[in-house]
């Protein structure tokens, strides 16, 4: 029994990685990527926005897939689609090439995302918090080993081109697709039709929460996927170069911490409007430290948005489940992921657009602190109206 129970822990973690650590391969070499290409600023933006817009217009092809193929299946499918878009970015001749790839590897991250929680309840049943937290941490270290790996000794150990960093960081995933496919539990093949999507799987549109939650997690997204776009461009174009792979390493190492503490207290703060707050203000400061103050400080900033961007980000996850009744929890969840990833994408397009249009770069910045003070106001105007206490 406690070898099943490891043997599924330990597959849940590798597949959570496999969730991240081809997306977040690309902000480290983005600056060679754009260079070779010759992309303005939107262009990155539109290439940073495309897994955010897959995640929310691909999600309910994983349910399709479980049905089809059970969650063993499902999973091993979503991984293999992720590993070969993810190589064949390496290949790409042009822009357009490396756009179309990127939505392959995206469409396969957005198939894995619904899966996850339906391995979790098949695999350990009795544990199924703890399968929840094994998975997001594999997520959380995923975001991390790229962008502390990828500068300092993948793109040396390969010759120094961004093609072959983005293979190579497409081999672990398929390696985690076979030991899946390998070792994964065998469930009983009718168990797979719990997933399928039920007659009542559209949000109510009319709901106003759900478009206050869609309101409240699209200024997380926004936040997390433009500082990973735009943090390495603009200190390139600071003359800060140097800074690059330690900002971006704390901007995701600094989610790890956060997990972490929020592990412990959540039960304490559930339904309470001042972490949120906290978050907005905090991150609100951290864009400004970002932007004005570039330097030995920059990593530290990137590291405290990171930590309280993804604290609003681990407790908001809590809400659509907390605030509706349990038939309304998975449409309101689809309609909050929807807008939040549709608002995020429009977000990071603004962003580039605000940079190529005036030539400052410090306003690619001003969505991301919009986002902050937006997250602070969502979280004010839901206490307003009682969601929230």
């Amino acid at each position: 029994m406690q070898e099943r129970i490891g043997r599924a822990a330990a597959l849940l973690w590798l597949a959570g990685s496999g969730l991240r650590l081809s997306i977040l391969a690309v902000p480290p070499v983005i600056t060679l990527i754009r260079g070779e290409f010759g992309l303005n600023a939107t262009q990155v933006g539109l290439l940073g926005s495309i897994p955010p817009a897959l995640f929310a217009l691909a999600a309910l092809l994983g349910s399709l897939l479980v049905a089809r193929l059970g969650v063993k299946g499902a999973l091993v499918g979503g991984l293999l689609i992720v590993a070969a878009g993810s190589a064949l970015r390496g290949l790409s001749g042009g822009y357009g090439a490396l756009l179309a790839t990127t939505i392959v590897m995206s469409v396969g991250v957005a198939i894995m995302q619904p899966i996850m929680p339906s391995a979790v309840r098949l695999w350990l049943p009795r544990h199924i918090g703890l399968g929840t937290a094994i998975y997001t941490n594999g997520l959380l270290v995923g975001e991390v080993l790229p962008v502390v790996l990828t500068l300092p000794l993948v793109l040396p150990w390969l010759g120094g081109g961004w093609r072959t960093a983005l293979v190579a960081w497409s081999l672990p995933v398929a390696a985690i697709a076979a030991a899946v496919a390998l070792f994964g539990p065998h469930p009983p093949p009718r168990r797979a039709a719990a997933s399928l999507p039920r007659a009542g799987w559209l949000p109510d549109w009319r709901r106003p929460l759900v478009w206050q939650l869609g309101a409240l997690f699209c200024c997380v997204n926004a936040i997390y996927f433009s500082a990973n776009s735009f943090i390495p461009i603009y200190l390139k174009s600071a003359g800060r170069p140097d800074l690059i792979s330690a900002a971006l390493t704390g901007l995701n190492f600094g989610q790890i911490p956060a997990s972490l503490l929020l592990l412990a207290v959540a039960g304490r703060i559930e339904r309470r409007a001042w972490p949120y707050l906290a978050s907005g203000l905090l991150s609100l400061a951290a864009v400004g430290g970002l932007v004005f103050m570039v330097g030995a400080a920059t990593p530290w900033w990137a590291a405290l948005l990171g930590f309280s961007d993804s604290s609003a980000l681990i407790i908001g996850l809590t809400l659509p489940a907390l605030l509706c009744e349990p038939e309304d929890v998975a449409p309101t969840a689809a309609g909050t992921f929807a807008l939040s990833y549709g608002g995020a994408v429009l977000l990071s397009i603004v962003s580039g657009a605000a940079w190529d249009l005036t030539g400052w770069p410090a306003l690619a910045f001003a969505p991301l602190a919009a986002c902050a003070a937006g997250l602070a106001a969502s979280a004010w105007w839901m206490r307003a109206r009682g969601e929230l206490r």
